[in-house]
């Protein structure tokens, strides 16, 4: 039976005019099975439909509701189903959950050199990232591939497609395989009924419309490969911006591409029924690391009730790392997604590389910020008040008079105004000819723009509004062009818009998992879509700089894809524990890595282990490799039968002993590579385990400890021996509150080090141990 019976999105079955109203609408569901235990997919699509035919009233009309049957990698299938039939499914023993697919958003080359993988032949011999990757392959899971991009090119030392590679290329609209795929894009696939079933027909019709295939149109999938995998390509910039030598972070990778998402109204829509395929098809095709630069916005959904997690779960099984970005709805707490504890959360965060542009103002005042302008622009000044009424730089507050030749002074902060587009529209509506626009963080975003515009900050802004008070008339203001800076500090800084932990719906483990570059990231883009997405702007590139947490997640990819290549047989959890161990805290100036916008230290929900080091976690020293076991424990404990996990989990010597009425009642001891406590009461133990992956069998190491705030930490034993390679060591963490506190989060840190490796794991405590507190039960795990 369904853990999530009653999980039924948008319903309302105690209102009985509302249930029978829903009998006859039909929306796409998904049921999740668990494992595929017929090994046979024909066998598999069969069981689907005798499923299915329980609850239409013919086998013929169970074969035309069902979208996809998933057979391969996992058991399920999507259909088009009304609440009652939902409901009916949910209650048969064999179905693990039902769930109605939901929409999910994109999470919208200097970064690499800026990570310590530079290209220069005069630092190492053989360049770390063409040294490692060939034998693996990276599948995306985005809005699809322009595969004529050069990043995209075979490179004459590109050996042959791996043999275990069971892939191909599926011929579309505009995308031929025998000329788009090679040794280097090596698959390709699309989904699209889940989106038609939710959206409606898809348009390709006209010039801005989508191709039914796996060409790429919004660009977000060409822009996301080439940064995970592209091929090093000399002299790529944007309109001279950011020149210099792009390349992905495995760049000898191979790459299978998965349109899951599609162009509606230019924004990227991804269903999760096609998600669930692609995952399906992605695990049996043979990817390596599969990386997702998309989500759902808060609530969450529970695990199994999530196409992503239930994805992501399986391909753990198979040895997949999945890489997720963490989301852009920061800075406020407990809005990060994708935080399942198999898959790897990323956070975004700056390099410091800026495109500073100069302001002048009647050759009195200078004052600098941050664009992309490639010739200067010289015009009159003027207060937005002058043509929008209060000042607020929208479209409907236009007052109709023209602004032609003028440079607009917009601010954020005056009416809902949050977005520099948002003015951009109005000025250029007025025939305003730029706009320096006034927005809160101190490290201003430079973005791709339909008209000039300069960001600048509120102290800024401030400061040339008072100038143009002072004045009978309007000021002249000359914009100079933008130039390139590398070596700006602080970096990194973590994106203002990156979203932060705790997780909402299991707070015993750190989300973000870590932090990687996400601002003004130069990369690939096909050449018949307008850089900024808006049918107004005519301008076409091949190489484009994006903004998001969506560009974070495929540097932890093209990472992860060298680890992989150096060590193969190290499973997802290895892989992710030493992104995650050797992930710095520290700037470039060795000073605490700052939160962009408030310019606060920043602290693990914001940044994870902290930002990624890929030199270090090539090697380093130690890994928290987690096991069936682990798995079984947390789902247990988020409320799963031992039956359901049995239809759920790979079979693995010595897990048929586990029950669930046996197990600790705390995901605590998960062993994950951070360590949180969300409702620390009293004295609480936890256990870790570790294992040697260094350079010597003989290692030892030694443990140092920054305590939380209040926090009393034991280490036990304090001194970790190892003898030989891969040998596993466990030690134990006391955590004892020194004080009384109804709940707040503080942070230290433990690090274990050899001498050559530091292997840090955050430590995340809130003390809850008032009355009150503990009255109200305190935090748990969903």
């Amino acid at each position: 039976m369904a853990t999530y019976v009653q999980y039924f999105w948008g319903l309302s079955l105690s209102i009985s005019l509302c249930f029978i109203h829903s009998i006859s609408i039909s929306h796409v569901y998904i049921v999740y099975l668990g494992l595929n235990r017929f090994h046979d997919p024909i066998v598999t699509s069969n069981s689907h439909i005798q499923l299915l035919s329980n609850v239409f009233a013919s086998e013929e009309e169970a074969k035309q509701s069902l979208l996809y049957s998933y057979k391969h990698s996992f058991s399920g299938f999507s259909a088009m189903l009304n609440s009652t039939q939902a409901a009916t499914l949910a209650k048969i023993k064999e179905v693990i959950s039902v769930f109605r697919s939901k929409s999910l958003e994109l999470h919208t080359t200097r970064s690499w050199d800026f990570l310590g993988l530079t290209m220069d032949s005069t630092t190492a011999a053989t360049p770390l990232q063409l040294s490692y990757g060939d034998d693996v392959v990276v599948g995306i899971f985005d809005t699809g591939i322009w595969p004529e991009s050069d990043s995209f090119k075979e490179e004459p030392h590109l050996r042959p497609i791996p043999p275990t590679w069971k892939g191909q290329c599926v011929e579309g609209e505009g995308f031929e395989p025998r000329k788009a795929c090679n040794r280097k894009l090596i698959g390709a696939r699309y989904y699209l009924k889940g989106f038609e079933q939710q959206f409606g027909p898809l348009n390709t019709r006209g010039g801005n419309s989508e191709y039914r295939s796996a060409r790429d149109f919004l660009g977000h999938g060409t822009h996301i490969a080439s940064t995970a995998v592209g091929s090093t390509i000399r002299n790529a910039s944007f309109f001279g911006f950011g020149k210099g030598n792009a390349r992905g972070g495995a760049p000898r990778a191979r790459l299978a591409v998965y349109k899951i998402c599609w162009s509606k109204n230019f924004d990227g829509k991804c269903a999760e029924s096609d998600i669930l395929a692609a995952f399906d098809d992605a695990l049996r095709d043979g990817v390596n690391i599969i990386s997702a630069s998309f989500g759902a916005p808060p609530p969450l959904a529970p695990f199994f009730a999530s196409s992503s997690d239930i994805g992501a779960f399986h391909a753990m099984q198979f040895g997949v790392n999945v890489v997720f970005s963490a989301g852009n709805d920061g800075p406020n707490p407990s809005l990060v997604g994708n935080v399942s504890p198999w898959s790897i959360c990323v956070a975004a965060s700056t390099t410091d590389r800026t495109f500073p542009a100069q302001i002048v103002l009647d050759s009195n005042l200078s004052i600098m910020g941050e664009s992309f302008i490639t010739r200067e622009i010289k015009g009159k000044l003027a207060n937005a008040v002058m043509y929008f009424t209060n000042g607020i730089c929208m479209m409907e507050n236009w007052t109709k008079r023209l602004a032609t030749g003028k440079v607009i002074l917009c601010f954020s902060n005056i009416g809902p105004v949050p977005l520099s587009g948002i003015a951009q529209v109005a000025v250029k509506t007025a025939n305003g000819s730029g706009l320096i626009f006034v927005e809160p963080p101190t490290n201003q975003i430079a973005d791709i723009d339909i008209i000039p515009t300069v960001r600048v900050d509120i102290s800024q802004g401030t400061q040339i509004l008072n100038y143009l008070a002072q004045l009978p008339k309007l000021s002249v203001v000359r914009i100079l062009p933008s130039r390139t800076v590398i070596g700006k500090s602080p970096a990194p800084v973590v994106a203002p818009f990156s979203s932060r932990g705790p997780s909402s719906i299991s707070p015993d483990f750190l989300k973000p998992d870590l932090t990687a570059p996400g601002i003004n990231i130069l990369a690939a883009w096909p050449p018949k879509t307008p850089p900024t997405l808006l049918p107004s702007d005519d301008r076409f590139v091949e190489w484009n700089f994006q903004s998001g947490t969506s560009m974070s997640s495929p540097h932890v990819s093209g990472v992860a894809a060298l680890i992989k290549s150096a060590h193969p047989h190290w499973s997802p959890a290895a892989i992710r524990s030493a992104l995650m161990t050797t992930a710095t805290t520290k700037d470039t100036a060795l000073d605490s890595i700052l939160v962009g916008g408030s310019m606060e230290v920043s602290d693990p929900f914001d940044m994870g282990s902290g930002h990624i080091n890929p030199l270090k976690a090539m090697d380093p020293g130690l890994v928290y490799d987690m096991k069936t076991r682990d798995y079984i424990v947390f789902l247990c404990n988020i409320g799963y039968t031992q039956e359901q996990i049995k239809m759920m989990i790979l079979p693995s010597p010595g897990t048929d002993s586990i029950s669930c009425s046996n197990i600790p009642k705390t995901n605590m001891n998960l062993n994950y590579p951070s360590i949180t406590v969300s409702d620390l009461q009293s004295s609480t133990t936890i256990k870790r385990t570790v294992r040697n992956v260094g350079s010597k069998k003989n290692a030892i190491y030694f443990v140092r400890v920054a305590k939380p705030n209040g926090v009393e930490v034991v280490i036990w034993p304090r001194v970790l021996i190892f003898s030989c390679f891969k040998e596993e060591v466990s030690y134990y963490v006391t955590l004892k509150p020194l004080k009384k506190s109804q709940g707040r989060y503080d942070f230290g840190e433990i690090v274990w080090s050899d001498g050559l490796h530091d292997v840090r794991s955050p430590l995340v405590v809130l003390v809850n141990n008032c009355v009150e507190a503990q009255s109200r039960g305190g935090l748990s795990s969903i």
